[in-house]
């Protein structure tokens, strides 16, 4: 009788953009029924960011392979891509991290407020569609409620800095007006979706390269911006203003000599930001005339000043976290006990009604008041006597005790039930 609860992922923490992408399931409402069709799903609930991608469901007979099958076939995959990407988590595990993403603890940068409504969106999506069912409403209900209070309590949200947003802000204090400059982002990893929201979020334009066009593309069909091919900027950088560089290039990608020929051109100074680790702008673009040059480690220590003074909260959210987890663990475990509970109610109180009826015939009572009294009395003593059975079976399911739910079901009929 007991249901799992799973989740299933590929996030911006295993996956860069150009291959999270490639995960995208297009038509939510088709996938619904597949995967409930396909994979032992119950019920299920599709949340879908430029960070992740992520499935929740609800299973008695969850077939992990039947569900990457699935997957695949929706997103037009080959089934060996999930062993690098996909994590899955099951009940525990699941709760605790869905509380993260709804508190903000999950995401690129910490507190954000956008996954909260996000996740609001997809569980209401779910709802109206019939995917989500008693036992997901009911998950991501009180999820969302603990994430809500969570934030409000904590101040998580308050103030948050990334990498990304950090580059754009030196920017703008070192650049005047920005907005009618040239921006170039070079790399379509995490870093660079990080630059890419901020710069999305003032309202610049930019273009985007990478190795490929192809990449380019689909980065900036998630993330904005203009794709361009790579071989034209790098024999182009004279035609950028300021250059976010955020690759994993193990070489220097802006050179010296490329940096001199630009500016040469230019006639005037540009902004580098080397967001790359390892550095892939040679340190001796600083020494030209007219560069600004900063790298990670001088960003990285501001953000991580900004950081210093949210650990706290970053610590306190945790701990309410941790508690919360046990708790939701157990309102879960106890729906697993709530069919066989209504059902025992249900047959019970009918059995009740038939035998007041007969009662009433054989005192042939017509008083609607006496009438009345008597069946109080009936559903009085009924109440009295299947209230505690019920109410431990139901402690028994919060307390993760299977056996004591499958004697239950045996002792009131409830399998035979409801196989009729």
């Amino acid at each position: 009788m007991s249901q799992n609860i799973i989740n299933a992922r590929v996030t911006f923490r295993n996956s860069p953009i150009h291959i999270l992408e490639k995960f995208t399931i297009r038509d939510v409402e088709g996938a619904y029924s597949q995967f409930k069709e396909h994979s032992g799903l119950d019920e299920c609930v599709i949340i879908q960011t430029c960070n992740r991608i992520e499935l929740f469901g609800k299973s008695r007979n969850f077939d992990q392979e039947k569900f990457k099958k699935t997957w695949a076939s929706l997103a037009g995959l080959d089934e060996e891509i999930f062993d690098e990407n996909l994590e899955i988590d099951e009940n525990y595990k699941a709760f605790h991290h869905l509380l993260k993403l709804t508190s903000g603890l999950d995401s690129m940068v910490v507190g954000e407020e956008q996954i909260l409504g996000q996740i609001k969106n997809a569980i209401t999506t779910a709802r109206n569609t019939k995917a989500s069912g008693q036992h997901l409403n009911t998950l991501f209900d009180k999820a969302i409620r603990i994430g809500t209070r969570v934030r409000n309590s904590s101040g998580i949200g308050q103030g948050g800095i990334s990498v990304g947003s950090m580059a754009v802000k030196l920017a703008e204090e070192n650049i005047d007006e920005l907005k009618f400059k040239k921006i170039l982002l070079i790399g379509t990893g995490e870093v660079s979706t990080l630059v890419a929201k901020s710069l999305q979020r003032r309202g610049y334009n930019f273009a985007v390269t990478s190795r490929t066009l192809e990449r380019s593309q689909t980065f900036c069909e998630t993330m904005g911006g203009e794709p361009v091919k790579f071989e034209n900027v790098l024999s182009g950088f004279e035609n950028y203003d300021v250059l976010f560089v955020a690759t994993t290039a193990p070489y220097f990608l802006v050179t010296y000599d490329r940096i001199t020929n630009a500016v040469e051109k230019r006639k005037n100074g540009m902004m580098i930001l080397d967001l790359s680790n390892p550095r892939t702008v040679d340190e001796r673009v600083a020494t030209i005339g007219g560069i600004k040059l900063m790298n990670l480690d001088q960003i990285a220590e501001m953000v991580e000043k900004n950081m210093n003074a949210r650990l706290n909260k970053v610590k306190t959210v945790e701990n309410i976290i941790n508690e919360e987890v046990t708790v939701l663990e157990a309102s879960m475990k106890r729906l697993d006990a709530e069919p066989l509970v209504k059902d025992v109610f249900q047959n019970i109180d009918s059995l009740r009604k038939k035998e007041l009826e007969k009662a009433l015939s054989m005192l042939d009572e017509k008083d609607e008041k006496k009438i009345k009294i008597i069946e109080e009395l009936t559903k009085a003593v009924v109440e009295s006597i299947v209230s505690t059975p019920m109410n431990n079976i139901r402690k028994a399911s919060e307390q993760g005790e299977p056996d004591l739910l499958e004697v239950a079901s045996k002792l009131f009929d409830y399998n035979k039930t409801e196989q009729k």
